[in-house]
């Protein structure tokens, strides 16, 4: 039992007032179901602890309170993993310099990682200076600004750099720690997770922060306008192995093809064409992470039929092969 017990892995998630509840509760629900999974009769492999700076309650963003430790108390104890949420409370925190101190002084932490803006505070302790990082996007620009010695990427749902890992915005968190237990435990037990949390797929953490049609939507929300073409979208995503010409597209929109064209353009930014493209690449790149078949299959199956038109496509959207991608990820 004491050697079952040495082997346990101590993550603490850091709570401060005003902090992300999901940045929290993502993260240590994704733990907690790898314990149930993998403990079997044996000890869990994680011991979770939310710990902030004082101790005891503090509320969260949405309002609900959290009981924690203070970290205070956490001295003598090996962190293995330390998670740092964000949160609009993040920019309060980062004027707490015994916080940030305390951050900083994790020398021994094999991992230490953020979720959303808690970037922010990985920033104030120099740990990220000089590393590439990601954040919550309305927050990239923010960050950069402050933060110049820092290489910010908006794209990726989450970075790692050694031992630092940065991640995007709230659900982002849930893909980070998965990505996190992956290396821990295995990829079987991770997925095991994903699906007992009802994760629709494990992403890597290169994927972009936006879906082809939440950008779309993005595009249209911008412009204040209706999100007329979100069911469209989903029949292109169930149908991409079909012909899905200009014609085609407008006769499921109930449109003539020239006014849909035109419409499509104005609203979506983005000509029918390529948002077409932009849907099968990301189902190319489902397959790709998901199963084994070959990229020509691949190319089959997701619509574009010759394996060298998939080739010019992905060098467009992604920026590296198909075949680079899938060992990467």
């Amino acid at each position: 039992m004491a050697r079952a017990q040495a082997q346990q892995r101590l993550v603490v998630v850091l709570a401060f007032e005003s902090a992300q509840l999901l940045d929290i509760a993502g993260p240590l629900q994704t733990f907690a179901s790898a314990n149930e999974i993998a403990k079997d009769g044996r000890d869990a492999p994680y011991r979770l602890v939310v710990a902030s700076r004082r101790g005891g309650v503090v509320r969260t963003s949405s309002g609900l309170p959290l009981v924690t430790v203070s970290i205070a108390s956490l001295r003598g104890a090996p962190i293995d993993t330390l998670i740092v949420p964000g949160g609009p409370g993040v920019h309060e925190a980062l004027k707490d310099s015994r916080l940030v101190a305390w951050i900083r002084g994790q020398a021994n932490t094999r991992r230490i990682a953020s979720v959303c803006t808690g970037s922010f505070l990985l920033a104030q302790t120099g740990l990220l200076a000089g590393r590439r990082a990601t954040t919550h996007w309305k927050s990239c620009d923010r960050l950069q600004q402050n933060h110049p010695e820092i290489e910010v990427d908006p794209n990726p749902i989450f970075i790692r750099e050694g031992r630092i890992w940065t991640s995007a915005g709230v659900t982002a968190g849930i893909d980070l720690s998965l990505a996190l237990i992956d290396e821990d435990l295995g990829r079987t037990l991770a997925m095991q997770v994903a699906r007992h949390l009802v994760v629709f797929l494990k992403r890597p953490g290169g994927q972009s922060q936006f879906s082809a049609p939440l950008e779309a939507q993005a595009a249209a929300a911008a412009g204040n306008a209706p999100n007329r073409f979100a069911p469209l979208h989903g029949w292109i995503a169930a149908h991409v192995d079909s012909d899905l010409r200009v014609e085609r597209l407008a006769e499921q929109a109930g449109m003539s093809p020239r006014t849909f064209a035109r419409v499509y353009s104005a609203m979506m930014g983005v000509t029918p064409a390529r948002m077409v493209e932009k849907i099968r690449i990301e189902a190319v790149r489902r397959a790709l992470e998901d199963t084994d078949l070959p990229i020509k299959k691949i190319a089959s199956v997701c619509g574009f039929h010759q394996e060298e038109r998939l080739r010019r496509a992905f060098a467009r959207q992604v920026g590296t092969t198909p075949a680079e991608y899938r060992r990467r990820f």
